[in-house]
């Protein structure tokens, strides 16, 4: 099992609820494909540095998971067959990577109790 990070930019003029069905359906294929997720993030609403397909901004969000290396194809097939999502980039995380992703993650949640 390797560990992995996907972030993703969705179209801005989704609602909620398609955005909400969007990373749903990429959260079950992974977990159906035997991975286990560590973190979600929903960045919100954010202005691109360059214009994507027209559009000045789209929605971010970050997946921290696991799973063996070869779902990750067939992962980003379903990025790229899918309309909503403007742009996607997955990383495989090293051991230095992993202890940063944590501290990100704690840090986070100081930041959501405070």
């Amino acid at each position: 099992m390797n560990h992995y990070e996907t972030v993703f930019i969705l179209n801005p003029v989704l609602s909620e609820d398609q955005v909400k069905e969007t990373v749903k359906k990429f959260e079950d294929f992974l977990v159906s494909n035997g991975a286990k997720m560590i973190s979600k993030e929903n960045w919100g609403l954010k202005k691109l540095a360059y214009p994507i397909q027209h559009k000045k901004s789209g929605f971010y969000h970050l997946f921290e998971f696991t799973v063996p290396g070869e779902v990750i194809n067939s992962f980003e097939v379903e990025f790229r067959r899918d309309e909503r999502v403007m742009r996607y980039l997955t990383v495989k995380l090293d051991k230095y990577a992993i202890e940063w992703a944590e501290k990100r993650r704690n840090r986070n949640k100081e930041n959501a109790t405070a």
